[in-house]
């Protein structure tokens, strides 16, 4: 079988790196598969991906980047991603990856209005995601883990909205019959998230938000686990 390809367009914190590995690990073993079937380009450090017909599915990760600059790899990698919609490649954009996807396809990346979103959160699902093949798997709602400056202020024209929170409208969305963008997480836990929240304390604490506030409210769910499993289903690959 063809392998699952995972776009690496950052790498998380170094002390998180050293304690839990990168992106690429959690989303390897949230989506339940063997290393063997899956491939990790860096896209960030100008690897060039397969064509997008080579893979069985697509998983963009995150990035400390913003796609507002719009550096040379990240363009490229905008228009890899926008063949593979086309193609009609089960694609899921994560965070950074969510926000190039909606941008590659039209639709409008910016700061986000509301502010910083991070921490565990709640995802509401629209009527449409309540029944979609993916996000239908959290419905009606879920907490997951959110770490975000920058956010999908305007869907790609065709784009179906499928989730909000309270500090991001465009939560989630899927365009096409098997591509969509979570702004969350997926693939993190709430240590995660704390290493996060701790890693940024002197930031979050100048922008207003109280960072032990955030840590002491974050806690675990399998909400993540079971899209990205849902995931790997819909790519082909068996339970």
């Amino acid at each position: 079988m063809r392998p699952l390809l995972i776009l690496k367009t950052g790498s998380a914190l170094p002390d998180v790196v050293a304690r839990r590995g990168d992106f690429e690990r959690w989303i390897t073993d949230g989506l339940g598969l063997d290393d063997d079937n899956v491939e990790v380009v860096d896209v960030y450090r100008d690897h060039e991906p397969p064509a997008p017909e080579e893979t069985a599915a697509v998983v963009v990760t995150g990035s400390a980047a913003m796609v507002t600059n719009r550096a040379r790899w990240s363009v490229e990698a905008g228009r890899w991603i926008a063949e593979a919609v086309d193609r009609g490649v089960p694609v899921l954009g994560i965070c950074y990856g969510h926000q190039l996807m909606a941008d590659a396809l039209g639709g409008e990346v910016g700061k986000n209005p509301y502010g910083r979103e991070i921490g565990t959160i709640e995802v509401t699902l629209t009527p449409e995601g309540e029944e979609d093949p993916l996000l239908g798997v959290l419905a009606p709602a879920a907490e997951v883990q959110s770490t975000h400056v920058e956010s999908v202020l305007v869907l790609p024209p065709g784009a179906r909205l499928l989730a909000t929170s309270a500090l991001d409208p465009n939560q989630a969305f899927a365009i096409g019959p098997r591509a969509w963008g979570v702004q969350f997480h997926p693939e993190a836990d709430a240590e995660m998230i704390r290493s996060y929240v701790m890693g940024r304390r002197n930031v979050i604490a100048r922008e207003g938000i109280d960072p032990d506030a955030l840590i002491e409210a974050t806690r675990d769910s399998g909400a993540g686990r079971r899209l990205l499993r849902r995931f790997a289903e819909i790519a082909g690959f068996s339970p």
